[in-house]
């Protein structure tokens, strides 16, 4: 081989190397916007959570309520059957 030949040979090296360092720069910057993303839907998904729970600690307790009203209807009415 050449001087010139492994001249030619060194440059083009060199460019690949740069290429590979640009790829991988590029990959490590969507990964990062990858990770910063997934970490806002992570914050986001938990403060939804929070609000969920915070709602169903002051929800009226409807089956609770229409457990009551059945059981006063029922007395009510053994209460008017037994009275006539």
């Amino acid at each position: 081989m050449t001087p010139t030949e492994a001249g030619g040979v060194a440059v083009e090296l060199e460019r690949l190397r740069r290429s590979v360092d640009v790829g991988f720069a590029t990959t490590r910057g969507d990964l990062a916007l990858l990770l910063q993303r997934a970490d806002q839907t992570d914050k986001t998904l938990a403060d939804h959570e929070e609000r969920l729970d915070a709602l169903e600690r002051t929800r009226w307790p409807l089956p609770s309520l229409a457990a009551a009203t059945s059981c006063t209807a029922l007395a009510i009415t053994l209460w008017e059957t037994v009275g006539r």
